[in-house]
Order: structure tokens, then C-alpha cells, then sequence
């Protein structure tokens, strides 16, 4: 028997349902023919009068996409998105897809406006006769209500354009009705299935297409049409990867609806219905951490949010930063960088080769193309990436580029005190006596702005006063000139060349040429900063040697060559600063000083096979390591050091020739190999310069004329000959001895054979045998 009850409780909530149906299909008529009449009470009269001056421009330009990062070589690199979307044409969807999402959600879509009054009534009338309700928004209004989500930037912004009121209804209806007036159906159909959420991460239908089945939109089949087109009325409920069973009933219903339509026959529909769901999935992956240059990206990416905020991003606050953020990631940027995958690939099997990944220590580099400033490679020997062993954060760039703060530039900042000293036109062969440990003082202060040792200046003096130091454990005491004091990289050869160049001027080259703290405070003017102690980044570094390598001409480290914006729009960017540093002559002379490193100084036995030059620093106390050196068409600088705190964890006994010196040989080989192996300038001007007796021993003396001759000596033969065991008319030895450093222009004297073997007594000229003896007392044992 009925319960009488349970029967009237029913009649009257049927009764209820049916007059809020009428009532509410009552007021969507009104709003739409007579916006000035209704009774559905105050509220809604409100609303129906306020309806035509509601605000119907809606910004229908293509929604949020990803942005892409590419190579020099076009290739791509990297994707930035917080929403995975691809967006595509009309004809770039399968007509199978079409029609199945049209049919599903609003298979009136090309016959009615903005409200489609039947769909609406009968949406209503269903929702009486059962407890599960259907929605009665067409597909436009749904694109809106899709388009003012995707809009919202902040969380205030969510939660207005999806709170379940009347007035959000209302503004959504107020802009499809503007939407059908100047976008055509196809149009609508288009900018719904692009900006359309399909669960998963994917946004649009070209990404559920690859995320779910790997494959475009266009290749989507019947089944696969059917499954997608279910999605969208409840993306968490009909997610296929969470929630198979549901998907599939949502799908079977897809099909069915289809075939009632007459758009594919029962068959059809019973033999997909019959499949269970197969998914071939491709998971979205973005950001730096799925890049192959995880370092280069991230210092691209902070360039690119410096490029959207007008330059402005470190000035802003945080809520300001995250908007420029988002802009990145929804903005379908292309970025067209200077990276080169060899140059990268070289650079992070080197570093890898020489440092554990997973260790404590690290070995950073930075190239840079000498001449344009382009950064061709950042890395890092530990993997990118949150968990054990991994480090977000950029090791080998500074603080504005997600960096820390850098390391201690060790003696590598030599070259710019050096720099200056050749411009100011202190003669090469200057000659200081340079014990193991010694006390300078008169050093000036300079003008400065920023921190050192905690306190802060602005625009006042610093540093200056008394230093005293000591040699580190890679060079030597005793009397060097700027040629052989580079070599071996004699602190007290450089305090004091130092003072008599002025720290200022030395600080001055050093920033000409780019140079700045990790933290992008200016590089602070004491005396130390001659021997590295400010930190700096590898980056800078790098560029500031290509400066060297290009003659002098510094161009500042460019990441980003193009960008254009998803309209197809070019976006200005930054004027590059590139500028003549230091006079080409100068540079030239830098660069043939340099030279001697790699042959006969700290780094000899590091050379690539090819022209090159280059400085090692070691840091105080062992604190790190640091290599820079280049060629005239790559400059590269290497770092080797504990990254929980240098001065915390050092690294004994290593130095710039060491662990940062093979890490740089290694890359550079691999890098340059296959390109040209240009020779650096001769410098045009004389620099007071000594130069180093060529071997000349066994030469004849025609030929050993021209070599000296060659190398800006003059020659006299002495008178008579040797008695010697070499031929007769050969050279036995020379005065001064071969290696030995003496001022261009120097005589040097030939000792010839007489053919005769020597008597026991000698040649009797005290010379000995010349040939390989080098510079007097170098190199002393051990070194």
C-alpha cells in the first residue's frame, strides 16, 4: 500500500520544481524580450533592468597558452605553463570530434542564439522528472563562462566568475548574447574547444588529444571523439585516468546521443560502446626541470620575466612578480635563445667526467661567444631538480638569474689589474721584486656604493689603506716582470703592480669589461679584489674574457634573441650594450700574455690543440677553484667548490689548473671540435715588452738567423768557432741562453761549430750548452 504521506510530499516538491521552472523560464524570457518587466521579485527585477547596461565587450582572443623555449638551431628546449593547452583551427579537429562535442553539449548550437529558450524549458521540464539535472547553458554560454576562468589571475578573481549566483549567470548570458553578434558559430565552436578544460592538466582539445591519446586533433577516431567530447561536463568525475568506469559511461552516452541524432548508426555506437577505454598517454611536462639545459633555461627565464615587466621585476613585490610570472606561462610566448646544444652537451659531460653529481662539491661553467656576448652553455655538475642530490638552484649564474651570490673570483681578476696596467703604459719588462709574503700600503680609497663586510656605503669612499698577503701555493718569490708574474700568478707581483696602477682604475677595467658581485652590488674597491676577493658568477665571468678574446670589445651575456607573442607579434627587447672596453692593442697584449699560461705558466699542459689563452685563480684558503679561458671564437669559466659554504667546506689543495682547469680543457675540446682554430692578433704597438730567446741550437745559421730575427731579437756571430760534436756551420749555443726573457730588440749572440769534437776542457765560451735552460732559476723543484 502507497504511504499517503510520501505521495503528498512528492506532489508538492513536483509542484514547487515546476513553478521555480516556470518562474525562472519565465524570467530568461523576460530579460531577453522585456528586460523591463518581471515578477520574480525585487532581486530579479534589479537585475532584469540593469541587464542592457550590464558591460558585453569580452576579450575572446585566443585563451592562456604555453610558452615555448627554442635552441639557436630552432630546437625546442623547454615549455612554461600552468595550464597545458595547444591551441588550433576549426579544420585542425577531427569533424568526428566536432560533432561529437556539439551533439553532447548543445546539439541546438547552430540553430539557436545566445539562449536557446527550448533547450532551457526542456532542461527544466527533465530536471522535474529526475532527481539528476541537465544543464540548459548553450555551448556559447559555456565558452564564456570557460573564457572569464581561464581569464582570472588571482583566486578573488576564480572565485567571483564561479560563484553560483544570478548575477554571474546573468554577465555570462550578457556576453554570449555580444558573442553570437559578432563571432560566426564555427568561430564560437573553435574558441570552446580550445579553451575547454579536459581534466589531467590538459586545456583544449589539441592538448587532451596528446595527453590522452598521443596523437593530434585531427586523428582522433570515433571512440576516442566520444570519450574527450564526455569530459567537459564534469572533468574530475569523467577523468579516464582517475575514474575509467565513469569515463566509459560517460563516453557510451556520448555515442548514444550521437546515434539518436542520426550522426552515426546504433551500430556504431554498439560496437565502440562495446571497447573498453585504451589510452595512450603522454604526461605534460614543464618548466626547466624536464629541460636538456636546465641551467641555460633558468637563466632564460629570468631574462624573459625581466623582458615582460619592462625591466622592472626585481623592483616589484611579490604579488606583482607572480603576475609576471603567470604572464609567462599563459602568454604562448616563442623565445628564441642563443644556446647551442654541442657547447652544452661538452660543457655537462665535462663537468660530470670531473665532479660527482651527487656530491657536495660542485663544478660550474658558463660559455660565452666572444664578439656578440651570446651564452652558448650554462651548467652544472649536479642534476636539476628538487630531492636528494639535485639543487634548484643556478650555481653558475648571479642572484638575479636564480643564482646565489657567486664565489671568489680568485686570481683570474689579475687580468684586468693587468688590463690596465698595459694602458696606462707600464712597460711589460717592469721588473718588482716579489717576496712569498709582503706589506703594501698607500693604496687610495674610491667611491663606492654597496656593502663591504656588512657596512653599507652610498656614494662614499672605501677601501684603500695597508695590505699585507702572501703567495699561494701554484707560484713563486723572486723578480718577475708582468709577463712572468701572470704565468705564475704571483700574489705580491700584483699587490704591488696594483698600487702603482690604483685600485680605482684596476676596479674601473674590471667593470668596463662587465664585471659586477653575484649580487649585482658593484665590485667592491679594496685591495684584495685583485686576487678575486670579490664573488662573482661564471657567467659574467666568461663574457668578460670574450671581451679579451674579441679585442677588447665587451658585449653584454645575451640569452634571448627573439621573442614573439601568441598574435604573431615581435616583443622589444632589451638594447644589447656592447662597446669597446679596453683599446684592441691592449687586448691583444692581454691575450699574448695569457697565452704563456697555458704554455709555460700555472695551466701549462691544459692547451685544446688550438690557439688559446687563459688565467687559474685559486681562492682564499682554499675556498674554491676557478679557471677562465678562451680562444677567439669561444671563452668559457669554470668553478670548482663546496656549495653548503666555501669558507665553511673548502676544497684543500686544489687549484685553477686542477679540477676547474681540466673541466674547462675538456668542454672546450669537445665544443670547438669540427670549427675553425683562428690564431689571436700580434699586438700593434710595442708595450715595452720581453721576449723569449728562441731554441735555436743544431739550427744553420742562416735559419737560426731568421728565427730570431722573427721573434724582434737582433743577431751578431761570434768571431771564430766552437769546437763541438754537432756539424760543422751549426748553432752549439746562445747568449743570452735560449728561454731566456730579454727586452725586444736584444742582441743575441751565435756560438757556432767548428765540426771538431770538443776537448775535454769544454767550448770554453761559458755558455754551456744553452738549448734548454729557460728563464734563470724556472722552474724551481716541485713546482
Amino acid at each position: 500500500m502507497r504511504d499517503a504521506k510520501l505521495d503528498r510530499g512528492k506532489a508538492v516538491s513536483t509542484l514547487f520544481r515546476l513553478l521555480g521552472a516556470g518562474v525562472v523560464a519565465g524570467v530568461l524570457v523576460a530579460f531577453i524580450a522585456l528586460p523591463g518587466v518581471g515578477s520574480a521579485g525585487l532581486t530579479a527585477r534589479d537585475a532584469a533592468n540593469n541587464f542592457e547596461n550590464m558591460d558585453s565587450a569580452l576579450k575572446t582572443t585566443p585563451p592562456s597558452e604555453k610558452t615555448v623555449m627554442y635552441d639557436a638551431n630552432g630546437k625546442q628546449i623547454a615549455t612554461f605553463f600552468d595550464k597545458y593547452r595547444e591551441s588550433v583551427r576549426l579544420d585542425q579537429v577531427a569533424p568526428i570530434m566536432r560533432q561529437a562535442m556539439v551533439d553532447i553539449e548543445d546539439s541546438r548550437f547552430y540553430k539557436h542564439g545566445a539562449l536557446d529558450l527550448k533547450g532551457t524549458i526542456r532542461a527544466l521540464a527533465s530536471n522535474v522528472e529526475s532527481e539528476q539535472t541537465q544543464g540548459g547553458s548553450t555551448l556559447t554560454q559555456q565558452y564564456v563562462k570557460n573564457l572569464l576562468v581561464d581569464q582570472a589571475t588571482t583566486q578573488e578573481e576564480y572565485k567571483e566568475v564561479t560563484a553560483p549566483t544570478v548575477g554571474r549567470k546573468l554577465r555570462e548570458l550578457r556576453y554570449a548574447l555580444d558573442i553570437e553578434q559578432h563571432m560566426t558559430k564555427d568561430q564560437i565552436l573553435e574558441g570552446y574547444l580550445n579553451v575547454a578544460y579536459f581534466s589531467a592538466g590538459a586545456y583544449g582539445i589539441q592538448a587532451a588529444a596528446k595527453r590522452y591519446f598521443s596523437v593530434p586533433a585531427n586523428k582522433l577516431n570515433l571512440g576516442q571523439a566520444a570519450l574527450l567530447a564526455g569530459i567537459t561536463q564534469n572533468p574530475t568525475l569523467y577523468d579516464p585516468i582517475r575514474n575509467p568506469k565513469e569515463a566509459r559511461k560517460r563516453r557510451d552516452i556520448v555515442l548514444y546521443r550521437m546515434a539518436q541524432l542520426g550522426h552515426i548508426s546504433k551500430a556504431q555506437a554498439d560496437a565502440e560502446a562495446a571497447k573498453p577505454i585504451l589510452l595512450n598517454r603522454t604526461d605534460p611536462v614543464g618548466g626547466c626541470e624536464s629541460s636538456k639545459a636546465p641551467y641555460f633555461c633558468e637563466y632564460v627565464k629570468y631574462d624573459m620575466l625581466d623582458i615582460l615587466s619592462n625591466g622592472k621585476y626585481w623592483s616589484m613585490t611579490p604579488k606583482e612578480q607572480q603576475n609576471v610570472v603567470n604572464k609567462l606561462n599563459r602568454g604562448g610566448y616563442t623565445i628564441r635563445t642563443t644556446l647551442d646544444m654541442k657547447a652544452q652537451n661538452a660543457v655537462d659531460q665535462a663537468l660530470r667526467s670531473h665532479v660527482a653529481p651527487a656530491g657536495n662539491r660542485v663544478g660550474a661553467e658558463a660559455m660565452v661567444e666572444p664578439g656578440t656576448g651570446r651564452i652558448k652553455a650554462i651548467g652544472l655538475s649536479k642534476r636539476f631538480g628538487a630531492g636528494k642530490g639535485r639543487t634548484t638552484i643556478n650555481l653558475p649564474a648571479d642572484s638575479h638569474h636564480g643564482g646565489g651570490t657567486g664565489v671568489s673570483a680568485g686570481s683570474t681578476f689579475k687580468t684586468f689589474t693587468l688590463a690596465a696596467a698595459l694602458d696606462e703604459g707600464i712597460p711589460v719588462s717592469t721588473t718588482i721584486n716579489s717576496p712569498q709574503t709582503t706589506t703594501v700600503s698607500g693604496f687610495q680609497p674610491c667611491k663606492y656604493t654597496g656593502t663591504i663586510n656588512g657596512v653599507k656605503y652610498k656614494n662614499q669612499m672605501a677601501g684603500g689603506g695597508t695590505w699585507t698577503l702572501h703567495n699561494a701555493g701554484d707560484s713563486e718569490a723572486g723578480n718577475f716582470d708582468l709577463k712572468t708574474a701572470t704565468w705564475h700568478s704571483v700574489n705580491t707581483f700584483y699587490a704591488q703592480l696594483e698600487k702603482r696602477v690604483g685600485v680605482c682604475d684596476a676596479v674601473a677595467m674590471a667593470k668596463a669589461f662587465g664585471m659586477k658581485r653575484g649580487n649585482g652590488e658593484d665590485i667592491a674597491p679594496v685591495p684584495s679584489q685583485v686576487l678575486g676577493s670579490n664573488d662573482i658568477d661564471m657567467v659574467h665571468l666568461a663574457a668578460a674574457y670574450a671581451g679579451f678574446a674579441a679585442r677588447g670589445k665587451y658585449c653584454t651575456p645575451l640569452s634571448v634573441t627573439q621573442v614573439i607573442d601568441s598574435d604573431g607579434k615581435q616583443l622589444k627587447l632589451p638594447k644589447q650594450d656592447c662597446h669597446q672596453a679596453v683599446d684592441q692593442a691592449v687586448a691583444d697584449k692581454v691575450n699574448s700574455i695569457l697565452k704563456g699560461v697555458l704554455t709555460k705558466g700555472t695551466a701549462a699542459g691544459r692547451g685544446i690543440g688550438r690557439p688559446a689563452a687563459g688565467k687559474t685563480g685559486t681562492c682564499e684558503e682554499f675556498t674554491c677553484a676557478v679557471f677562465a679561458g678562451f680562444t677567439p671564437n669561444m671563452a668559457a669559466a669554470t668553478a670548482y667548490w663546496d656549495y653548503r659554504g666555501p669558507w665553511q667546506y673548502k676544497v684543500y689543495g686544489v687549484y685553477g689548473a686542477d679540477t676547474p682547469g681540466a673541466m674547462w680543457q675538456q668542454s672546450m675540446q669537445s665544443a670547438l671540435a669540427g670549427k675553425p682554430a683562428p690564431d689571436f692578433n700580434t699586438p700593434s704597438r710595442d708595450f715595452g715588452d720581453t721576449t723569449s730567446v728562441p731554441k735555436v741550437k743544431g739550427m744553420k745559421v742562416a735559419a737560426a738567423r731568421a728565427k730570431l730575427l722573427g721573434a724582434d731579437l737582433q743577431v751578431q756571430v761570434a768571431s771564430g768557432s766552437v769546437d763541438s760534436d754537432q756539424p760543422k756551420g751549426t748553432v752549439v749555443s746562445t747568449s743570452p741562453d735560449a728561454g731566456t726573457e730579454v727586452p725586444p730588440g736584444t742582441t743575441v749572440i751565435l756560438y757556432v761549430s767548428s765540426g771538431k769534437k770538443k776537448n775535454d776542457g769544454g767550448n770554453g765560451n761559458g755558455n754551456g750548452d744553452g738549448g734548454d735552460q729557460g728563464f734563470p732559476g724556472w722552474p724551481p723543484p716541485g713546482h
